[in-house]
């Protein structure tokens, strides 16, 4: 394939750049998020893409890229990204869901406090030249109910970091979690919101999860009690917040994230129906957005992005199987992605046997839409067996590596 060639996005932290060119890639760079169709045709000979949360990666634009092979999502989410189609199309996608749940967490429990005291009024009011100084509404945290929804890699975190402020924790997930701390699992969403002083939500977008946080569940929440938002925009029906807030029944809330958001920073006309509400913290999408956490996010993409390109491993990816095998010296590697039918692999072992060449290793993973194969030979003939894997009608790509 020659040089690889990888275009990074959205201000991505520049570590990407440094690591990437030392492992052989040509980098370049645009600003911002690109529109569908200049991503469309920015992507001509890019193998690599590297975008955060506003770059949409649609059909179409999978569709126009004649040499795409993987796409890194500098970020958790992958919501932006048309993952089906990009397997279909053998392009295997990549994210960091590890590298800023501290940044987020820390976000989290601040806002807890703020919220508790109502600093973000009492900050605002004192700009304005106003001092009022009062102690009505203001709490403690400590011995308060912390409910956690999703208690993930930064669910999971938050509950320890309450925890040391002297929080009680409780915790509701649709997957089996192991506590951590003295933290408690709950059965049921309506179970934590009852006893909770404070709420934080911490889960993907799925149809399981828009709108989770409706009328009847903020009706669910005690009198007085907080809510936080760090996860999805659509989780929370916001005019529902806003009437809860209104009515009293919600003390305050904390929003990071919204169901729409501006592609670039906007000077004025963000709108959202908890503007100017008291008590509301809102801030645009900076949960992960520390140096910290962008530098080990930086590290953590182009660091699997790599692996994928040198060594055909796609261990943490969101979309391929998971498949991983040691590189042996003195023999050549190959990569086929095909369609999941029966009678595939036999054809690929076919061609390999018609070069006289011998298979000194290979590993097949398969899910319902493709097989991926990497595959290691004795003799140097891989690249005469990605052209003829090429021609077969099952094949969606096929590639040798260094």
């Amino acid at each position: 394939m020659g040089k690889l060639k990888i275009l990074l996005l959205e201000s991505i932290h520049p570590v990407a750049d440094g690591l990437l060119e030392a492992d052989g890639f040509e980098v370049q760079r645009a600003q911002g998020a690109l529109k569908e169709g200049q991503l469309c045709e920015r992507l001509e000979g890019i193998h690599l893409l590297g975008i955060r949360s506003k770059t949409q990666v649609t059909k179409k634009v999978l569709d126009a890229a004649d040499a795409l092979i993987a796409v890194g999502a500098f970020c958790i989410g992958t919501n932006q990204i048309a993952l089906d189609h990009a397997l279909k199309r053998g392009v295997a996608v990549f994210n960091a869901p590890f590298s800023n749940t501290r940044s987020v967490a820390e976000m989290v429990i601040a806002e807890i406090v703020m919220l508790s005291r109502h600093l973000g009024d009492r900050s605002r009011e004192m700009h304005q030249g106003v001092w009022k100084k009062v102690a009505t509404g203001s709490r403690e945290v400590r011995g308060k109910t912390l409910g956690v929804v999703g208690y993930g890699h930064i669910g999971s975190q938050v509950s320890i970091l309450a925890e040391d402020l002297g929080m009680k924790v409780v915790f509701h997930d649709t997957a089996a979690r192991l506590p951590l701390g003295n933290s408690q699992p709950v059965k049921s969403l309506d179970a934590l919101l009852e006893q909770s002083d404070f709420v934080t939500l911490h889960v993907p977008e799925t149809p399981q999860t828009r709108g989770m946080m409706g009328a009847p569940q903020l009706d669910r929440m005690k009198k007085g009690a907080c809510l936080i938002n760090a996860s999805r925009g659509t989780v929370v029906d916001l005019e529902a917040l806003a009437q809860a807030l209104k009515n009293e029944h919600i003390d305050g809330a904390a929003l990071d994230v919204f169901p729409e958001e501006p592609e670039a920073n906007v000077a004025e006309g963000f709108e959202t129906p908890l503007r100017g509400l008291p008590n509301v913290i809102l801030t645009p999408h900076v949960g992960g957005s520390t140096s910290e956490a962008q530098e080990a996010i930086g590290r953590e993409v182009s660091a699997s992005l790599s692996r994928f390109a040198h060594t055909g491993t796609t261990l943490g990816s969101v979309n391929f199987p998971q498949v991983d095998l040691g590189r042996t010296p003195d023999t050549w590697r190959l990569i086929n992605v095909h369609q999941n039918v029966p009678g595939v692999l036999r054809d690929l072992n076919k061609i390999v046997s018609d070069r006289g060449a011998n298979i000194h290793s290979q590993v097949l993973s398969t899910n319902a839409a493709i097989g991926y194969l990497i595959m290691d030979l004795d003799s140097d003939v891989a690249g005469q067996v990605v052209d003829d894997m090429h021609r077969l009608s099952t094949s969606i790509s096929a590639r040798t590596v260094a």
